[in-house]
């Protein structure tokens, strides 16, 4: 059982605590640009850019900012 918790963080390079932590702030992010982009659909007035700016953030997180750790596996990126 234990593995199930920390298999997936180990692949990425990454504790538990650090996954939860880096995983959580993804979450909270896109729950509020969700959130922005429902009252702009609403008052397309408010939060013109923030949707677009939001997943911009995280793309850049995510992807671009991808680097090697010394513990992926062959061939394999991670996040950091």
């Amino acid at each position: 059982m234990r593995v199930s918790f920390t298999e997936h963080p180990a692949s990425v390079g990454e504790s538990y605590v650090e996954h939860l932590r880096v995983a959580s702030s993804f979450g909270g992010a896109m729950l509020l640009g969700g959130v922005a982009c429902l009252l702009h659909g609403l008052l397309p007035f408010l939060f013109t850019r923030t949707g677009s700016t939001t997943v911009a953030r995280l793309y850049q997180r995510m992807v671009t900012n991808r680097t090697a750790k010394p513990d992926a596996a062959p061939g394999q990126t991670v996040t950091g």
